[in-house]
């Protein structure tokens, strides 16, 4: 009897008869369960992944539940954008997610409205808390410094040191550091003049320089605004004098009459000098008292009058070597832009108004010199 051989039909033949076959290492049925798993396995990881995502978009942002912890001095800059205020604040660790607060941002219509300065905060806000403390301006931490016209340096410096938490050390270190406060070239390191009078607000991280150079900067928009140097050029005169003759008027006037005053300096400094013998001489109280390191409006005898120094305007022709305080707006507008006319003198006749009046020659400067001589005798201002 001949030996069995296994036969199994795959359906089909191959030379007229059926091919004989081993058997395979795995039933077929069992394969196809195998591929059946891998397909459904991957369908189902496809799926899972899906619904992560989808459950990614549509979750809510991380956010802390607050009230929060310890200080944090945030500062809302010029030009910062909704989103640049959430990354900042995610970096100072005050919100969980720059999302949990582009999400309250984006549920309060007021939040285009947060405005430039510094807020405390808190470690770990919710992010809503953070933005309802932003979108009060009465949250902005600062301080005001209010610096008035006609201060010298020596005398801002003490203003500074009594209303800020800096001494007068700590202000006049950062005033010889002349090209860090941001100080013209023409200025020479000289600060006379140059740190404008306003109101300032000093934020948490602001220092003396910072302050400074915020004040110079207000002087350099003062000065643009007046065409300060383009006006000098056009005057034959450099920016720093124009600054100087700027010192003067604001020493020596007020209001509408500026212009007039600054036609005086510059007829004085530029005229003929046959109008009642000024030749040149400025003749202005303010710059000697400057010299003698006196207060502004003391009364000078004789002997002062005669001392010499660089900024003695009665012995020394011309203008004095510096400004002699710091002039706002209208003074620096007044020195690049002196009213048209031929006056020589100007005399305050009425200290209560201030009633200025001004004279071509020096015979009408002694009848308003007399006209105030009188007022002085009826009035206790004098």
């Amino acid at each position: 009897m001949s030996e069995e051989t296994t036969v199994e039909d795959d359906g089909y033949y191959e030379g007229g008869s059926r091919r004989a076959k081993k058997k395979r290492g795995l039933p077929g049925c069992l394969a196809v369960l195998v591929a059946l798993a891998v397909i459904v396995g991957g369908f189902y990881f496809a799926v899972d992944r899906g619904v992560d995502w989808v459950q990614g978009q549509f979750s809510t942002a991380e956010d802390f539940s607050g009230p929060g912890k310890g200080k944090v001095a945030f500062e809302v800059s010029e030009g910062d954008a909704v989103a640049a205020i959430g990354r900042n604040l995610k970096a100072e660790g005050v919100v969980a997610s720059v999302q949990s607060f582009l999400d309250a941002a984006a549920a309060d219509p007021d939040s285009s409205g947060i405005q430039v300065g510094f807020y405390e905060l808190k470690k770990e806000m919710a992010a809503e808390d953070a933005l309802a403390v932003l979108l009060d301006p009465a949250n902005q931490v600062k301080s005001v410094v209010t610096v008035p016209e006609g201060l010298r340096v020596e005398d801002i410096v003490t203003l500074l040191a009594k209303d800020t938490e800096w001494g007068a050390a700590k202000w006049n270190a950062a005033l010889a550091d002349d090209a860090a406060i941001g100080l013209p070239e023409y200025a020479e390191g000289n600060p006379e003049g140059y740190l404008f009078p306003a109101t300032y607000e000093i934020g948490p991280k602001d220092k003396p320089k910072d302050i400074l150079a915020k004040m110079v900067d207000r002087w350099r928009q003062a000065a643009d605004e007046a065409g300060l140097e383009e006006k000098a050029a056009e005057l034959g005169k450099t920016p720093a004098e124009l600054m100087i003759i700027a010192s003067l008027i604001e020493a020596e006037g007020r209001g509408d009459d500026m212009p007039k005053i600054s036609r005086v300096i510059y007829n004085r400094l530029d005229g003929p000098g046959d109008k009642g013998g000024t030749n040149g001489l400025l003749q202005i109280d303010a710059s000697v008292n400057y010299g003698l390191d006196q207060e502004l409006g003391v009364a000078l005898t004789t002997e002062q009058l005669a001392q010499d120094t660089p900024y003695n305007t009665y012995t020394r022709v011309g203008l004095p070597p510096t400004p002699i305080e710091a002039p706002g707006d209208a003074a620096i507008a007044a020195a690049a832009n002196p009213a048209d006319g031929g006056w020589y003198y100007y005399v305050t006749v009425d200290l209560a108004t201030g009633e200025t009046k001004f004279a071509e020659t020096y015979d009408e400067f002694l009848d308003y010199k007399d006209e105030f001589t009188q007022y002085c005798t009826t009035s206790d201002a004098c």
